[in-house]
């Protein structure tokens, strides 16, 4: 078609040329995604509207029945006997009680009366902002493969997780951070179960991985620049090397694996300016630091990395996951002993922080873009897990979680367990459910976020045909 002057194109052929024109810009976008892995992506608007997502993941797996919810007939049935309980549903079938009230005291909160035990006087203050998920069950009692169930939609290892695939679906708003950090408990007491593999890229590219953060000292590896290598010549290097490895490289069906290898060094590089102020809390005002109790000694530690998640999510930061505990059992939510002084514990580590970061997302109008996730890999069983001082075994079969901003609704109670909270009964959500809902959440369909592997195209939610909870979103 030759050109013509302007105003005097047929309406088949102005058509024909705009058509041409769109072509040509998604193709320009598909061609600077493939250059740069972290360019931001437009969602796919599918349910909320969450920029970043904030998981508190409450490793070692949290009573339901002590936390989030209320189960008044445990303490009428307290001591029975559960008729017809399978003894190999926990971990220790060797150590079967009767049923067990919980040692924690429930009160009702907020315009929507909600019930929340007294581990969280500070968080149960915004339960009108808060959308409980009470019907949520997986299928393992085991914390490796839950951990992995929970993290990546399967139980075995080596399988993209949810940070991973938001950042693969979304991109990044920030060229001088990771898109996906993970912080671990501070205290000596070890990463969760499987470790880093719970925020692997699995099959995904590698610069979709979670980026950890060590919880003492410098948080990355490398952050400071060494004193003999000046800005320009670190600059000369970095450029020389791109272009000796794009020259040998150019053509090759490697070459998008090499250009993500190549944005990862720059990413390095530029982290190297603006991470060190971005980790810096300290350097927040002093009503800010007393609000999430940076400098409290029972809950600091983790005041520090949810005031650091906030900040994270300032600066574009696509996904954040904070886990509260460690390794084994009584160094994490993991109480088989004494559920009353594990839970105690680790929720006066946590209240105040997760309450605050809620309090200072919102009155910077940040909560709305922001969704916060807060769970664990499990529940824990109704009846007693015999001991000196009773504690609760492992129970795949119900468990809550509850999410905030990000477009869900606020006050809202979706799904029900059983009377004593053993299993879920009403409105049942799998984890594959859940992982469909936090990616719409973001804006992301889950069965078209897809990648190419093994000749499948694999997606976190696998093929079991699982449900967006849409009754979560406002």
């Amino acid at each position: 078609m030759k050109d013509m002057p302007l105003g005097s194109y047929s309406r088949r052929e102005m058509l024909a040329r705009a058509g041409g024109g769109f072509g040509m810009l998604a193709f320009a976008s598909m061609l600077e995604a493939a250059k740069n892995p972290f360019s931001p992506k437009v969602p796919m608007q599918v349910g909320g509207k969450a920029k970043s997502i904030i998981w508190i993941f409450t490793n070692g797996g949290p009573s339901q029945v002590d936390t989030w919810d209320y189960k008044p007939e445990l303490a009428k049935r307290d001591g029975q006997t559960l008729e017809g309980f399978d003894p190999k549903t926990g971990f220790f079938p060797g150590s079967v009680g009767g049923l067990m009230k919980s040692p924690f005291e429930f009160k009702q909160h907020g315009a929507s009366g909600t019930w929340v035990s007294d581990l969280f006087p500070k968080t149960a203050t915004h339960v009108d902002k808060m959308c409980f998920i009470h019907s949520c069950w997986t299928g393992s009692n085991n914390h490796s493969p839950a951990l992995f169930m929970m993290n990546t939609g399967t139980t075995r290892m080596g399988y993209p997780c949810v940070g991973s695939w938001v950042n693969y679906g979304l991109g990044s708003e920030s060229d001088s951070l990771p898109s996906f950090v993970v912080m671990s408990d501070p205290l000596n007491r070890g990463l969760p179960k499987g470790s880093a593999a719970n925020w692997g890229a699995g099959f995904l590219p590698s610069v979709y991985q979670g980026t950890w953060l060590k919880p003492t000292g410098s948080p990355i590896d490398n952050l400071a620049v060494p004193a003999s290598l000046t800005p320009q010549r670190q600059r000369a290097q970095l450029d020389l090397m791109a272009k000796l490895n794009r020259g040998a490289l150019g053509g090759s069906a490697i070459e998008s694996e090499l250009n993500a290898r190549i944005e990862s060094f720059e990413l390095a590089y530029r982290m190297q300016t603006s991470a060190p102020e971005a980790f810096d809390v300290k350097g927040e005002p002093e009503h800010i630091q007393k609000l999430y109790g940076v400098n409290e000694k029972h809950c600091g530690h983790f005041a520090k990395q949810c005031l650091t998640a906030r900040r994270m999510v300032e600066r574009g930061v696509r996904f954040i996951q904070i886990y509260s505990g460690g390794m084994e059992n009584q160094q994490s939510w993991d109480g088989h002993k004494d559920i009353l002084g594990n839970h105690r514990g680790f929720a006066n580590e946590s209240d105040q922080p997760v309450a605050a970061l809620i309090s200072d997302l919102e009155q910077r109008g940040l909560l709305d873009q922001t969704l916060i996730v807060w769970g664990g890999e499990f529940g824990r069983l109704p009846i007693a897990q015999k001991g000196a001082q009773p504690g609760r075994d492992h129970n795949p079969h119900a468990f809550t979680v509850w999410m905030c901003g990000g477009g869900v609704k606020g006050g809202y109670h979706h799904g029900e367990t059983d009377e004593i909270g053993f299993k879920a009964a009403i409105d049942k959500v799998s984890v594959h459910d859940l992982h469909a809902t936090i990616l719409a959440a973001a804006g992301l369909d889950h069965e078209r976020l897809t990648f190419k592997f093994q000749g499948l195209d694999q997606r976190l939610t696998g093929v079991e045909n699982p449900k967006v909870v849409k009754q979560v979103f406002a």
